[in-house]
C-alpha cells in the first residue's frame, strides 16, 4: 500500500498540473488578441477547414459509379443554401438531409 504522504503528493501535482494546463490558454490568448497572425487566421482558416474537410470525405468517391450521387448532391445543396442564406446550421442540417435522404432511398445499394 503506497504512503500516504506519496499520494497526497502525486494528487497536488496531478491537480497543479492540470489547473496549470487549463490556465494556459488563456494567458497566452491575452497577448494574442492584437496579433495580425491570430487576425488573419482566424478570417481565413474556417474555410480552409472545410476545404480540407471536403477534399478528406470526398477523397475515394468513386464519381463514375451511381452511389457517388447522393455526397455529391448533398456537396451542392450544402453550399447553395451556404451561398443563399449564410446560415452554417442551415447549410449542414440541410446537406446532411440530402444525403441521408438520398442513401436511403434513390441511391440504396
Amino acid at each position: 500500500m503506497p504512503d500516504t504522504g506519496y499520494t497526497i503528493a502525486a494528487v497536488l501535482v496531478a491537480a497543479a498540473v492540470t489547473w496549470a494546463l487549463r490556465a494556459l490558454p488563456f494567458a497566452v490568448l491575452s497577448r494574442l488578441r492584437e496579433s495580425a497572425t491570430v487576425s488573419y487566421l482566424s478570417r481565413r482558416m474556417p474555410a480552409g477547414v472545410m476545404v480540407i474537410l471536403v477534399a478528406y470525405c470526398l477523397r475515394d468517391l468513386p464519381v463514375t459509379e451511381t452511389r457517388a450521387g447522393a455526397p455529391l448532391a448533398a456537396l451542392a445543396v450544402t453550399t447553395g443554401l451556404h451561398l443563399w442564406r449564410r446560415n452554417a446550421l442551415l447549410s449542414i442540417l440541410g446537406g446532411t438531409a440530402t444525403h441521408v435522404v438520398l442513401a436511403g432511398t434513390l441511391f440504396a445499394r
